[in-house]
């Protein structure tokens, strides 16, 4: 008989499982912190990503920038040996050097204009006068010529 109180000696009745609500609460924090740590380290990997595509980006940028000022700069020479030799041709008697120290003349009253035009520019003194002009032409074209020869060095 299956009901035989003889049997039961040998059996432990299970009413209700109750489990230790410590023991469920902790394991929870420790798939929580394992969690949290895998969220920190793909955080920092997209952070890293981002910094990574900053960088190139500015890279490129002034990359880019280089390249702009590369071309200007050409294209400035490239005007200037043009209005030298067009000057040349229809002034005779004129060397490439009066064109070039007329250019100098010319970009140096520029200058001055400028700094005197903005409100915002200090001050800035720079000798002035018909012997000055030459002198800065002078200047400007030995520095060409010394950078020339240590150049072809």
């Amino acid at each position: 008989m299956p009901w035989d109180t003889a049997h039961w000696n040998n059996c432990v009745c299970l009413v209700q499982i109750q489990s230790v609500q410590g023991l469920i609460y902790f394991s929870s924090l420790v798939i929580t912190a394992a969690r949290l740590r895998v969220a920190a380290n793909e955080k920092a990997e997209a952070e890293k990503i981002l910094q990574i595509k900053k960088a190139e980006g500015e890279a490129e940028s002034k990359y880019l920038a280089g390249l702009g000022i590369a071309r200007q700069r050409q294209a400035i020479v490239d005007g200037l040996r043009d209005s030298v030799l067009a000057f040349s041709e229809n002034v005779p008697g004129t060397t490439s050097k009066d064109v070039m120290d007329m250019v100098l003349v010319t970009q140096y009253f520029d200058t001055m204009k400028d700094i005197g035009a903005s409100s915002k520019s200090n001050s800035v003194f720079i000798p002035h006068g018909p012997g000055a002009v030459r002198d800065i032409a002078a200047q400007i074209r030995d520095g060409l010529l010394q950078a020339n020869s240590t150049d072809g060095m």
